[in-house]
């Protein structure tokens, strides 16, 4: 029999659910922290905004962290990322941390209208403002990306939020690890950790402290064949992103995922996601019965995640008794 490993000290989910109105998933919330959760993250695609939900959610439920991941530094001005944040570290002391990203050319670009460029210093520079927008004295700077002048928070919180940066690859990994206070993964594998970690730690120092949060696609349920189709469809549709397709190709799954690549460029979309081959599947979706889902997502935190953030998948069975079977089977329990 396979022993479970104790769970670590937090423990997320990926906020507010898909299927259910904003409003009327307060009951949910609020049972979470009975269920072992520790956390709620948000994320901003083109549903709900990354600040709106965890703002509801920091009066639902009292005891929980709130986090982003993440917010794009692209699609708000500096200045209006701070006081987001700052109202949220506001209203939720000491329990509030910022999750920034580069996010991707569609959301950015073609979704916002928002030149995608230079992401890497974007990201680099929209930290350091924030390191200095948050101690409340004036900010006038040239930073490569953009330029801020005589801009001062108004409204600094009591306890300042982290900064948690996303990140793929090396150069991103070592800048979370250099100036973040931590780093968001997002599609990997639980091996995949250990390669992740051993450029973030190298930048952060021995002993660093802080913390690695990991959104892990989830799909509890037996039906093997049925979380293979989703999870292929996923797939093609996210690691055929350039910045993904890169990380995939830097993990060593180049050949595995060439297929999927060459069919996605030729306009074979159907024909993509059926060439992602089963065992790239299960290394990024977790999938099976409650007790298999659980040590799976314990091998993620075996390896070097600190918050693990399952994001819940639709599963075959309806209703409200299926959705709190699939919240219990991605709980620490």
């Amino acid at each position: 029999m396979t022993v479970t490993p104790p769970s670590p000290s937090r423990w997320g989910l990926t906020f507010p659910l898909d299927g259910i109105p904003l409003g009327a998933q307060r009951a949910l919330v609020e049972s979470l922290p009975d269920l072992g959760f520790t956390d709620l993250w948000s994320m901003e695609t083109a549903g709900a905004d990354a600040f709106t939900p965890l703002a509801l959610a920091s009066v639902w439920a009292p005891t929980l962290n709130l986090g982003t991941a993440i917010v794009p530094v692209h699609t708000r001005g500096p200045a209006l990322l701070a006081m987001q944040a700052a109202a949220l570290a506001e209203a939720a002391p000491g329990r509030f941390a910022l999750g920034l990203g580069s996010s991707s050319p569609v959301i950015v670009q073609d979704w916002n209208a928002v030149p995608f460029e230079q992401p890497f210093q974007r990201s680099r520079d929209v930290l350091r403002f924030l390191r200095a927008a948050f101690t409340g004295q004036p900010v006038t700077e040239e930073y490569e990306t953009f330029a801020v002048r005589r801009f001062r928070l108004d409204r600094v919180p009591a306890q300042v939020p982290p900064v948690l940066l996303a990140a793929l690859r090396s150069g991103m990994l070592r800048l979370a690890g250099r100036e973040a206070d931590g780093v968001i993964l997002n599609w990997l594998s639980p091996d995949d950790v250990r390669t992740a970690r051993a450029e973030f730690d190298a930048a952060a120092g021995p002993d660093h402290g802080k913390d690695v949060v990991a959104r892990v696609f989830v799909c509890p349920t037996e039906d093997a064949e049925y979380a293979r189709a989703l999870g292929r469809r996923l797939i093609a549709a996210y690691l055929t992103v350039p910045a993904y397709a890169e990380f995939h190709h830097w993990l060593g799954r180049g050949n595995a995922l060439k297929p999927l690549w060459e069919n996605w460029a030729a306009g074979e979309r159907k024909a993509a996601a059926a060439s992602v081959p089963d065992e790239v599947v299960d290394d990024l979706i977790v999938h099976g019965p409650a007790e298999r889902v659980r040590e799976r997502l314990h091998e993620y935190v075996a390896n070097g995640v600190t918050v693990p953030v399952p994001a819940l998948l639709p599963v075959p069975e309806q209703g409200a008794n299926a959705l709190a079977a699939a919240i219990k089977a991605v709980s620490p329990a």
